[in-house]
C-alpha cells in the first residue's frame, strides 16, 4: 500500500485569522483536518490539539500496542475502528480539559475529520461538518455525514431548496470536540479500489463550492497538489468567507 498525499490551508478572504488545522502523518497513513471554533485564537488552539494528541496518540500506540487505552474498547468495533475513535475522544478530553482550566479558552472547540489506511481499508472517523468525500472513477461521494442543525432539519423533514438556501442556523453544529467531556464519534470504512482520491475539508470549502465543482476539478486534475490549490482557490473567489483547508490523499494498493 501506497498514499500520495497533498495538504493545503489558507486564512480565506473574510477572516484574518486561520483556525483550521490539518495532519499529514505517512508513517501512520493517517490524515486529519480539523476547523477550530471560539474565536480569540482559541479555534485554532483547539484544531492544534486535536492533530496534535491524535497523531501522538497513533505514535505511540504504533510503538507500544499494549499500552493502556485511556476508553474502553467498544465490542462492535475492531481494532482500527477502536484505535481512531479513541484518538479523537483523546483529543476531545484535551480540549475539554484546556477550556475548563483556562477561562480565556472557555467554549472553544473543534471538528475534525480523519481517514486511517490500515491494510486494505479506509477507516474514516468524525465529530463535526467538516468532510471526508473519495473520488473514484469520475465520481465525487461523499463519506461523512455532517453533525449540523442543518441536517437534523433535513433528516426531520424536507425542505425546499429556497428554505435550504435561507436557513438561518447554517453554521450551527450539534456536535464537536470540547463541547462535552465525552463525545460521540462516528466512524465508518470504505474498502478502497487502485486510484481512489480520498478529500478531506474544512466547511470552509464544503460551503463555498459544489460537490460538482469538486469533482470536476478531480476529474481534469490528476496532480493532487494542484488539484488542493485549485479548490481553495475556488472557494476564494466565491467568496472565502471562511478558512479553508483541504487534503487530498490518493490509495494505491502496492
Amino acid at each position: 500500500m501506497r498514499i500520495e498525499v497533498a495538504g493545503s490551508t489558507h486564512v480565506g478572504m473574510k477572516r484574518n485569522h486561520n483556525e483550521d488545522n490539518f495532519l499529514v502523518l505517512p508513517e501512520e497513513n493517517l490524515y486529519c483536518v480539523a476547523d477550530g471554533m471560539g474565536g480569540h485564537s482559541s479555534g485554532e488552539i483547539a484544531s492544534r490539539i486535536a492533530v496534535d494528541e491524535l497523531g501522538e496518540f497513533y505514535r505511540l500506540t504504533s510503538k507500544d500496542q499494549d499500552s493502556t487505552w485511556p476508553f474502553k474498547m467498544d465490542k462492535a468495533r475492531n481494532y482500527d475502528e477502536n484505535r481512531l475513535a479513541t484518538g479523537i475522544k483523546l483529543a476531545n478530553a484535551r480540549i475539554f480539559e484546556k477550556a475548563s482550566i483556562e477561562t480565556k479558552f472557555k467554549g472553544m472547540g473543534t471538528t475534525i475529520v480523519t481517514v486511517h489506511f490500515a491494510s486494505d481499508v479506509a477507516y474514516v472517523g468524525h465529530v463535526g461538518d467538516s468532510r471526508v468525500y473519495f473520488f473514484r472513477a469520475g465520481t465525487l461521494k461523499q463519506v461523512t455525514e455532517d453533525h449540523s442543525l442543518l441536517n437534523d432539519y433535513l433528516k426531520a423533514k424536507k425542505l425546499s431548496p429556497e428554505e435550504i438556501e435561507n436557513f438561518p442556523h447554517k453554521n450551527v453544529i450539534v456536535r464537536a470536540l470540547g463541547m462535552k467531556e465525552n463525545v460521540q464519534v462516528d466512524v465508518s470504512r470504505v474498502e478502497p479500489q487502485e486510484g481512489d482520491v480520498f478529500l478531506l475539508c474544512s466547511d470552509g470549502l464544503s460551503g463555498m463550492v459544489t460537490d460538482a465543482q469538486m469533482q470536476d476539478i478531480l476529474q481534469r486534475t490528476p496532480e493532487l497538489d494542484k488539484a488542493c490549490g485549485q479548490l481553495i482557490d475556488l472557494a476564494n473567489a466565491a467568496g472565502g468567507n471562511d478558512n479553508v483547508t483541504c487534503v487530498l490523499a490518493r490509495y494505491h494498493a502496492a
